[in-house]
């Protein structure tokens, strides 16, 4: 389906003249007067058979049609934490067209959240996501919990959700004041996600919504309301919906990785962490060289387009899963939030850059032009332009990132160099050139860049793959440059034509070069001239010391991109090949895609709701 950018429109904080949090959009109030969390608990709980529905299950799945403070969230969350025979995995999906900011959020959960829900409210205002279209993914008690949060018009938003929903809690405004939420067309949406025998409940209870419910797939009846309304209304799914997500593949959860850079990394961080036993096969270390030994620093910057295209809104999910994923790492590898200033190509652009930040309405506080003067300031040098600052541009160690994620409970790394795959029972085999099986699992996936494509090939695999068949590699190279060089370096990533990394401590990152039909990945005196060229193209003032310079004396990293037509990265199971998938073709965006990817694949594999939409999903399935 074509997406039409639509930006958000944050909901304002009012009250009405009794002093009930109001919305002037809806003319309406957010929660009953007779109290939030008994409603919760009356409607959306018991009206759902909440909690005994759950018990006896490995996860149960709920989806909300308007979040507003999360108090139904928040009340779901506590009964599954006092349930001592709750599921091992709760999942929440809920919509929210105006969401608050993370602020007034804040302020409104302390006002409004009753005891029992005050220390949940105040870490669901701790991880509340920036104002921004598309899909969030919060987690909670180490991942038991998660609510994926869409932030657009639930009529958007509802068809593109990929879940196996048990509950379905119907909220938002009333019928009345909003009727486009309670619509047959947004109904029929949800109802294709229904799990079998899902359950719907709601506080509305108009004869209109209740044949509406059934059109939709859902029988329907009366139950008795709370808080003076004489009526409710509870239901069950005829039958499953066409567009839940496929329940979890039953068998061992083992899953053989092959690649151990960005992307198997990522890749086996998120299985393992949902108690996944993961066997990464590593290339690199059966010559004592593992991925991306010596990449000292690295950028993970989002980027912005005025339609909000497939690579805008991949880049911004990923930056946000993977500062969610990786920030607690220890030590060096954890990104550094430091921001980056993204410098115009040419002064002539400030008007069109302007209009595009403009179309997209996004917050200021998440990206902003800044003119000359004022990037200069932020970087603490002389930038050649002015241009865009995303506060939260990250500084990333590569080489100890990838050891953290590798170092995750239930990785195992073996040295190893897949050259083709076998079906094996209910699963697949890795061998090598010499047709030793290196490991088997029911679950394989192929996450080794370029060498993917020879793996398939091999396999007898790539022929219904023409996209994946046209992947390539790309040699680069990047320039350690001494501090001093560049009066102790930028206190934020400067980004444009090439890149100029603040000190790592052993110095500042310049890059990068892209060297195609490259024999091999190497550091040498013409990429070292295009990485220092690059640099010296992004400041707006001559540094002596860089000047001074010899290309070919610095240090440096060299390495390979796997790249593929559009560079979308392709990321999924192969239709033709069940229980075998991909994830390669990150081109220049390993660490973007990293912790997303690996997240998308796991969910899948759980049956947890998607923290991609489909029409994302579907632009990088392997084809």
């Amino acid at each position: 389906m074509v997406v039409t950018y639509v930006p958000l429109t944050p909901a304002m904080v009012d009250y009405d003249a009794e002093g009930r949090l109001y919305s002037p959009a809806y003319g309406d109030v957010y929660h009953s007067p007779s109290g939030a969390l008994g409603q919760a608990e009356h409607v959306f709980l018991r009206g759902n058979g909440l909690p005994e529905r759950w018990r006896g299950r490995d996860s149960f799945t709920v989806c909300e049609t308007g979040f507003g403070l999360g108090l139904n969230f928040l009340a779901l969350w506590k009964a599954w934490r006092d349930d001592p025979q709750r599921p091992g995995a709760l999942h929440v999906v809920s919509i929210e067209g105006h969401p608050f900011a993370r602020q007034d959020l804040s302020a409104l959960l302390a006002r409004y959240a009753p005891e029992p829900l005050a220390e949940l409210g105040r870490s669901l205002a701790g991880q509340w996501p920036d104002l921004l279209p598309g899909l969030h993914r919060l987690e909670f008690e180490n991942g038991a919990v998660t609510l994926t949060l869409g932030f657009g018009d639930a009529r958007a938003l509802a068809p593109r959700l990929d879940a196996r929903v048990d509950a379905f809690f119907l909220d938002g405004f009333s019928p009345e004041r909003n009727p486009e939420m309670w619509a047959l067309p947004l109904l029929r949406d949800l109802a294709a996600l229904a799990a079998p025998q899902a359950t719907v409940a709601t506080w509305a209870c108009t004869g209109e919504l209740r044949r509406a419910l059934g059109e939709a797939g859902f029988d329907v009846r009366r139950a008795p309301g709370y808080g003076g309304k004489w009526h409710m209304t509870v239901g069950v799914a005829r039958a499953a919906g066409r567009s839940a997500a496929p329940a979890p593949r039953a068998g061992e959860r083992h899953a053989v990785v092959v690649g151990a850079g960005l992307a198997g990394a990522g890749i086996a961080q998120s299985l393992a962490g949902r108690g996944w036993r993961v066997t990464v096969l590593d290339a690199g270390r059966m010559h004592g060289a593992p991925a991306h030994a010596g990449h000292l620093a690295a950028a993970l910057t989002p980027v912005i387009a005025r339609d909000d295209n497939a690579r805008a809104r991949l880049s911004r999910a990923g930056s946000g899963r993977a500062l969610a994923r990786w920030r607690d790492l220890p030590g060096g590898a954890a990104p550094r939030v430091c921001g980056t200033i993204q410098v115009e190509r040419d002064a002539g652009r400030s008007a069109a850059l302007a209009g595009t930040l403009e179309a997209l309405a996004f917050p200021a506080d998440w990206v902003r032009q800044v003119t000359q003067d004022e990037a200069s300031a932020l970087a603490g040098l002389p930038v050649a332009r002015g241009g865009v600052f995303f506060s939260q541009g990250m500084l990333v160690q590569p080489g100890l990132l990838i050891e953290a994620l590798l170092a995750t409970a239930g990785v195992t790394i073996r040295p190893g160099k897949a050259a083709r795959v076998a079906p094996a029972g209910q699963g697949w085999q890795v061998l090598d050139a010499a047709g030793v099986e290196l490991a088997q699992a029911d679950t394989v996936i192929l996450a080794n860049a370029a060498g993917a494509r020879a793996v398939l090939s091999d396999s007898g695999l790539l022929a219904p793959l023409p996209r994946v068949a046209q992947m390539h590699a790309l040699a680069g190279e990047v320039t350690l440059v001494p501090a001093q060089a560049l009066a102790g370096g930028p206190r934020c990533i400067v980004g444009g034509e090439g890149y100029l990394l603040p000190d790592v401590g052993a110095g500042c990152v310049v890059g990068s070069t892209y060297v195609h039909d490259a024999a091999e990945a190497r550091i040498g005196a013409e990429g070292q001239r295009v990485t220092l060229g690059k640099a010296a193209g992004l400041l707006g003032a001559r540094f002596p010391e860089l000047d001074a310079l010899t290309p070919g004396s610095l240090p440096g990293w060299a390495g390979w991109r796997a790249v593929l037509p559009g560079r979308l990265p392709a990321v999924g199971q192969l239709p033709h090949a069940p229980g075998l998938w991909l994830a390669a073709g990150y081109a220049s965006r390993g660490l973007s895609w990293s912790a997303l990817m690996g997240d998308l694949i796991a969910a899948r594999l759980m049956g947890e709701p998607s923290p991609l939409e489909t029409d994302l999903a579907r632009m990088i399935s392997p084809r």
